[in-house]
């Protein structure tokens, strides 16, 4: 009997063109869950490319309505171990960065309730072996996760690994599957030098700042976009898909040209009030600030969503004789900055620094006593440039030991005061090195964002675009050298769990 694959579709058409190479190196029965907009549906509804034994568009079991069964979610919660309100509170859909539609309390309970009573179909229906899907970005996936999680079924999430230009395969979101070898591993004895000149090739930083400069293509693309917003989309997405709900073309077109004029208000705000010269013979405590809308945010640490608060934390925590030196991110710029009185608010903590998003971030944790961090990746950066850090999540790196894993706010000021004592172990970080070159491998994901996009998506500027098929034929064939390698990930590690279940 062939393998049971569900996969996990959506418009960034990775997992995709995924499941087109993989179905032709694997005997397996393909499934998959979409979750796409009204024009590109059309695509997967008629494409031949993939042959999926049955598929389920998401929106057409989940919409809104009044009614809710509050003993099922109460249910969901006891057989999966899911904090079902955790993730709606945190869902950008449904509050605090939705500028279209105000969902009521019903409505979320309402969504909650159908998802679950959709996967649960779907997952009695097939009884897949495995799951391939992208790091879950909203609340819908995460649980869908989640729920995958808690029935024992083999996950296989592809992301970008903290080495930015490599990938990892795991079911854990940033911890490798193979985090019991790290012990096993021996050091090659390389020093800080030689593993610092190793990270600086592939920083996340840089990475980012790919991703960034090609986040929404060209004027061309933008004037390309609104002509087929505006003259031939018919912008349906708002009666079918509770993703779209009060995205009328007017108040698109107003919200577009609102957040243009805010992102050059705020940045006028930032290259005028934010500080450019940083002050390094002051002892120091770096953090970060996070982008806000984000899974490191929302998914990662749930209940560190308030920045504000949990500088004012940090203050209260640190030792006399240290300041607190923040930085604005520069990815901050596609959610349009933040508003100036957060930016007042935050200059006028006592003991604070805030720095301009142009500052060097490597400068910053070169030079500080420690680096805090509530889910990014400058925890890990830290420990290359011999520096003691604080994270609030649970990733691989935090096997190092002079990373602290915070579970509670008010053990902050013990943990702080216990990583300024600590210095890094060389030998350490060279075998965590080594056993990220075991575990990551090469997909640039950036550079297949920006294909993907500037071929289906005017650059990034309209999601709900048709597909061809004939672009998508010519599509799938240029991407076949990119997907060599992690297709080939994808089935030694089938094969891996294939044969682990043998000999178990």
């Amino acid at each position: 009997m062939s393998d049971k694959i569900l996969f996990w579709l959506d418009q960034h058409l990775k997992q995709f063109c995924l499941s087109y190479y993989l179905q032709k190196e694997i005997d397996a029965t393909c499934f998959a869950i979409i979750d796409i907009t009204n024009n590109p549906r059309k695509f997967f509804e008629n494409q031949k490319f993939v042959n999926f034994e049955k598929t389920w568009f998401y929106h057409d079991y989940v919409f809104p309505d009044k009614k809710q069964d509050i003993e099922y979610l109460k249910l969901i919660e006891k057989k999966y171990g899911i904090n079902l309100w955790k993730y709606a509170i945190n869902e950008r859909i449904f509050y605090r960065f939705n500028d279209f539609y105000k969902f009521s309390e019903s409505e979320m309970l309402s969504i909650l309730e159908k998802e679950c009573r959709f996967f649960e179909k779907v997952l009695d229906e097939i009884r897949p072996d495995y799951v391939v899907m992208h790091e879950t970005f909203f609340q819908s996936d995460e649980i869908f996760y989640k729920i995958c999680k808690a029935r024992n079924i083999k996950i296989l999430m592809s992301y970008v690994s903290t080495f930015g230009y490599k990938h990892e395969l795991s079911q854990n979101s940033h911890v490798t599957d193979e985090i019991e070898k790290f012990q096993k591993i021996k050091s090659e004895g390389r020093n800080f030098e030689q593993l610092e000149k190793k990270f600086n090739r592939s920083r996340v930083e840089k990475y980012v700042q790919t991703l960034n400069d090609k986040q929404f293509g060209t004027n061309n693309d933008l004037v390309k976009a609104g002509f087929d917003f505006l003259l031939k989309s018919k912008n349906k997405n708002p009666e079918t898909h509770y993703t779209y709900f009060g995205r009328t073309k007017l108040k698109v077109i107003l919200n577009t040209i609102s957040n243009s004029f805010k992102t050059k208000d705020r940045k006028k705000f930032i290259d005028s009030n934010l500080k450019r010269k940083v002050d390094f013979d002051k002892n120091y405590i770096y953090f970060p600030l996070h982008i806000d809308q984000e899974r490191t945010s929302l998914i990662e640490s749930p209940f560190y969503t308030d920045q504000i608060e949990f500088i004012t934390n940090i203050v209260k925590s640190i030792p006399p004789g240290y300041t607190l030196y923040l930085k604005e991110h520069p990815s901050q710029e596609t959610r349009h900055w933040r508003e100036q009185k957060w930016y007042r608010t935050v200059m006028d903590i006592p003991n604070v620094v805030l720095f301009h998003p142009d500052v060097s971030s490597k400068k910053l944790i070169q030079n500080s006593s420690l680096v805090i961090t509530i889910s990014g990746t400058a925890a890990l950066e830290a420990v290359f440039y011999q520096k003691p850090s604080i994270t609030f999540i649970d990733a691989d790196y935090t096997i190092l030991s002079s990373i602290e894993r915070v579970k509670s706010i008010e053990d902050l000021p013990t943990i702080i005061r216990k990583s300024l004592e600590k210095e890094v172990n060389v030998d350490e970080l060279d075998r965590y090195v080594t056993l990220m070159d075991n575990v990551t491998f090469d997909f640039d994901e950036a550079g297949f964002n920006e294909r993907c996009v500037d071929t289906f998506f005017y650059g990034g500027r309209l999601a709900d675009a048709d597909i061809s098929s004939k672009t998508m034929e010519k599509f799938l064939i240029n991407e076949k050298k990119y997907f060599e390698e992690i297709t080939r990930q994808h089935v030694k590690k089938i094969n891996y769990w294939k044969t682990s279940k043998i000999n178990s």
